[in-house]
């Protein structure tokens, strides 16, 4: 009987989707399921980038530029422009999703073996990033007892072999909305052009930054031209998830040559999601504030009410719309699927997503689940409402 590949075998399951199937099952079961385990916002997509599709004029749907329209990746250098990021049209590959831009970076940079090291928790399919690309993980662990605060700098350098090529961060972070103080990032520029390793950023949450703190590029920090990858994203700029499109920004010209290789050999990136991403960035900049109260005001309400519940921890984010909690269980998996599976409060459940998955270290966070803060805040209240009668009742 053949088999499947060691690599297939080795590929994680995404903590954030592979409950869906339980959740599928409560909903045959007549529960209401609060979704605190992904990031699909609630907020509505841009009207321009709507009515954009709908206006096309396209009489062929044909490919693209494998880099992307022109067009589209000139008005994306205006906006990085605007956000006091000097890049032009040329340092910028559009991709299918952020997820691609990761996958071009790492097979750009990496060999067969080769180490990253990442800040964790992270990102959970940053693992089936590396295990597509053959590039083993080395973490950095932050702790949610220090709000998950960057390690200090020796903690990086004690890790740095001769395999290592680049340091990964997602600023403000997903799963931890940790959002990187400039000092911090001025850090990490000194330890890459120290090594000779690539940094690069997962930016696809910048817009996402609260408490009046704003997001520092790895790209607005001098002498990071050579060393420096971004990663970005329409998904949650925009509401857009389903558009698909991102794109990996680079002023290496070496890196942007080998990233358009893998880009030639999958075609090029969707086209009308390129016509609504363009359209979407004239939206206005009321658009953006108006999020971020609500965001914040979201934050508010789910921290304050999580940390009335005896026995939980949670960090509070800085940016983006995620929080790390730590519950009192030994088995937020196990807890997790219980949770759709055999528990309801009044007809109503909640669905998180286990935090074990945003870690490459094993053993590490398997007391503590992910939560998206993209309800309602009424609907936030009702989930905590849930999960304290949740944690009283686990038999676990």
């Amino acid at each position: 009987m053949p088999s499947v590949s060691t690599k297939g075998h080795n590929m994680p399951e995404s903590p954030i989707r592979k409950l869906v199937p339980y959740a599928e099952q409560a909903y045959k079961e007549n529960k209401t399921v609060y979704h605190l385990n992904i990031g699909q916002p609630d907020i509505k997509s841009p009207k321009v980038a709507m009515d954009a599709v709908a206006a096309h004029s396209l009489e062929i749907l044909a490919y693209t530029r494998s880099e992307g329209s022109e067009p589209y990746r000139e008005k994306i250098a205006n906006y990085y422009f605007h956000n006091k990021i000097d890049v032009d049209a040329d340092d910028i590959i559009v991709t299918t999703g952020g997820s691609e831009a990761l996958l071009f970076a790492m097979g750009s940079i990496c060999d067969e073996g080769d180490e990253v090291i990442i800040p964790e928790p992270f990102y959970a399919n940053y693992n089936g990033f590396a295990t597509a690309s053959g590039v083993k993980i080395v973490p950095v662990i932050s702790k949610i007892e220090d709000n998950f605060a960057l390690p200090p700098i020796s903690e990086f350098e004690k890790l740095i072999t001769p395999k290592t090529k680049a340091i990964l961060i997602c600023n403000p972070g997903n799963p931890t909305g940790y959002l990187y103080s400039q000092e911090e990032i001025k850090t990490l520029a000194e330890i890459v052009k120290k090594h000779d390793l690539f940094l690069v950023a997962d930016e696809v949450y910048r817009e996402f930054a609260y408490d009046g703190l704003e997001h520092y590029s790895i790209l607005q920090e001098d002498g990071m031209e050579e060393y420096a990858i971004i990663i970005d994203s329409v998904s949650k700029r925009y509401s857009m998830c389903g558009a698909r499109i991102g794109c990996l920004v680079s002023k290496n010209k070496q890196v942007i040559s080998t990233a358009l290789k893998f880009a030639q050999a999958r075609l090029s990136p969707p086209t009308f999601a390129q016509i609504a991403s363009e359209a979407a960035l004239e939206t206005p900049q009321s658009y953006f504030d108006e999020v971020i109260v609500e965001y914040t005001d979201r934050r508010d309400t789910l921290v304050m009410e999580l940390q009335k519940i005896p026995g939980v921890k949670v960090g509070v984010p800085k940016g983006a719309f995620y929080c790390i909690v730590e519950l009192p269980v030994k088995n937020s998996d196990d807890f997790a699927q219980w949770l759709l599976e055999k528990f309801d409060l009044d007809g109503e459940t909640i669905m998180v997503a286990p935090a074990a998955g945003f870690y490459s270290s094993p053993g590490v966070g398997l007391n503590q689940v992910r939560i998206a803060y993209v309800l309602k805040k009424e609907s936030l209240r009702r989930a905590v409402e849930i999960l304290k009668a949740a944690l009283k009742a686990y038999p676990n």
